[in-house]
């Protein structure tokens, strides 16, 4: 299992690594053909999946410093694609939500991703893909439980 396991994380870490690629995500930018600035086009996504949410979760979620988080959502916010309202569950917290305009654009990003996955997987059975997305579900749900230090 050790080997497997040691696999395994050296390929999460190239996927990791080629995920936080500026030049990649200018790429998706490009092919989205939408005008946003690459350092914060990741911030809108995750906005836009797992909305409303705190900056504090959302730092955390980026691998990012709380005060750039912060001042890269004053960005998107003055550019019309998130605003911040009190928290669903905690009215005590601000969250951040996407807007109508935000989620034009997560559309965009969405469709040009459909295309370089096409491209990416054309090659592969559509029952491969199929594989590869419930297993990754799996595992990441399975990750996400055990950061919050819950049992399986």
């Amino acid at each position: 299992m050790s080997v497997n396991i040691r696999a395994l994380h050296d390929a999460l870490l190239s996927v990791i690594g080629v995920m936080s690629r500026p030049d990649v995500d200018e790429r998706m930018v490009r092919e989205a053909g939408i005008a946003l600035d690459g350092a914060l086009f990741p911030l809108l996504v995750m906005v836009e999946r797992f909305g409303p949410i705190g900056i504090v979760e959302l730092a955390n979620r980026g691998g990012r410093d709380y005060t750039t988080v912060s001042r890269q959502v004053s960005r998107l916010e003055s550019q019309g694609l998130v605003e911040r309202r009190s928290h669903d569950n905690d009215a005590r917290v601000r969250a951040v939500a996407v807007t109508p305009k935000g989620q034009a654009m997560t559309d965009a990003l969405d469709a040009a991703r459909e295309r370089m996955a096409r491209a990416m997987f054309a090659d592969w059975s559509k029952s491969d893909v199929d594989t590869l997305v419930s297993l990754l579900q799996r595992f990441a749900g399975g990750l996400e439980r055990h950061a919050r230090g819950e049992q399986e």
